[in-house]
């Protein structure tokens, strides 16, 4: 699964910390949003997606199956 968190993040002046901080989460959970390693719960999805300003479904995407 894809994500936007990274661009949104920047795009709104916030920092790795900053975002942890407001979801209450590590700066490494972040991370591994960001690039990928780690698909969040539905919760903590929702959770970003208000915080970015956005919904579940722009903010995550699907990558097609081979």
């Amino acid at each position: 699964m894809r994500n936007q968190i990274k661009a949104l993040r920047k795009a709104r002046g916030y920092r790795q910390e900053d975002l942890a901080a407001a979801l209450g989460v590590s700066r490494q959970t972040i991370i591994a949003i960001e690039n990928n390693k780690y698909d969040p719960t539905l919760a903590l999805a929702m959770r970003l997606a208000r915080y970015l300003g956005t919904t579940v479904e722009e903010l995550f995407q699907l990558e097609a199956r081979t």
